[in-house]
């Protein structure tokens, strides 16, 4: 494979990793709203974000080792696991990593979820939220189609999904808040008064 056949690849894997891991995301939102895609029960929509979340862990591996295997530019695998110590873009490239380390985290916490007990599991699993605008920000400064107008626009779309999306379940979370059995109780009495 030639050297401008990895950065092509390459290119294509990380887009389509963005693609992937913001519908995650957005699947993984709809799942803690007790939502369902159309056409699914709800956990037709969990195994869907399970099996995305692997197709996206694909991707990402392949990126990754596409850019280890081209020899434009020389990346590690200590480099691939060790935040910030590339010589080639330390900070974009170490943004990369950190967001690699914390989806595999999610991943395996993800594969011993029975073993951890659902309260541990559900903590790390919000690393999930954290890995996504790491991932993000590692493809605007390092990526060499940042600029270009297809990625712009892919880029924003996936900002505006995961914030509309994001805002929703604040808002749910905030309406569930209000709704404790405090509040419920604050209201009954007010009634009664």
């Amino acid at each position: 494979m030639t050297s401008e056949t990895l950065w092509y690849a390459n290119r294509a894997t990380g887009a389509i990793s963005l693609i992937l891991v913001t519908v995650v995301v957005l699947i993984g939102i709809a799942v803690k709203l007790r939502g369902r895609l159309p056409g699914l029960p709800h956990f037709g929509t969990v195994s869907l974000h399970r099996t995305l979340s692997l197709s996206a862990t694909a991707f990402l591996t392949l990126h990754i080792a596409l850019a280890v295997l081209d020899s434009y530019v020389n990346i590690t695998l200590t480099d691939v696991v060790v935040p910030f110590v590339s010589d080639y873009q330390p900070l974009w490239l170490g943004l990369g990593t950190v967001a690699l380390d914390l989806m595999l985290t999610v991943l395996i916490t993800s594969l011993l979820r029975e073993r951890l007990g659902h309260r541990t599991w559900r903590a790390l699993h919000w690393l999930a939220y954290a890995s996504w605008p790491v991932a993000l920000f590692h493809g605007i400064g390092i990526g060499t189609d940042t600029g270009t107008g297809w990625m712009t626009w892919l880029t924003i779309s996936c900002v505006a999904a995961v914030v509309a999306a994001g805002g929703i379940r604040l808002a749910q979370s905030a309406r569930a808040a209000r709704r404790t059995p405090e509040a419920l109780l604050r209201t009954a009495e007010g009634a009664r008064s």
